[in-house]
């Protein structure tokens, strides 16, 4: 069997309806698609997102799903949700993993780019490499 191949996209926004700069309380959301571009079915069994503000504060997050699910993708499938997150800072960046199985059981990872969360408008969508 080969190894499944995971495409993770991401399109992050500012939420300004959200948000009070004032109180230092950025909001934005971001929108992810994970497509098994590979030959082989796995299902998403878990995240671990580092996110990170302008002043160098970092969060961690860990949990089952996405959403409230552990999608099964098949090969030629998509998966695709939106959520959100809270910075102190008008700018940010996000990164991390999802935790995939194979049908046969065997765990694999995948990684999430880092990605830039921006008030400004500046640099909103852009993936660091």
């Amino acid at each position: 069997m080969s190894t499944p191949e995971i495409e993770i996209s991401v399109q992050p926004r500012y939420l300004p309806e959200q948000s009070s700069p004032l109180d230092e309380a950025y909001g934005f959301a971001y929108t992810i698609t994970i497509a098994n571009i590979g030959d082989e079915p796995a299902q998403l069994i878990s995240r671990h997102w580092i996110i990170l503000d302008a002043d160098g504060h970092r969060e961690e997050v860990r949990g089952l799903g996405v959403v409230g699910h552990q999608p099964l993708l098949k090969p030629g499938e998509a998966f695709e949700y939106t959520s959100g997150c809270r910075l102190r800072t008008p700018t940010g960046t996000m990164e991390g993993s999802y935790q995939f199985v194979k049908e046969n059981g065997a765990p694999f990872e995948v990684p999430i780019p880092r990605f830039v969360l921006d008030a400004t408008g500046e640099n909103g969508g852009r993936i660091l490499h």
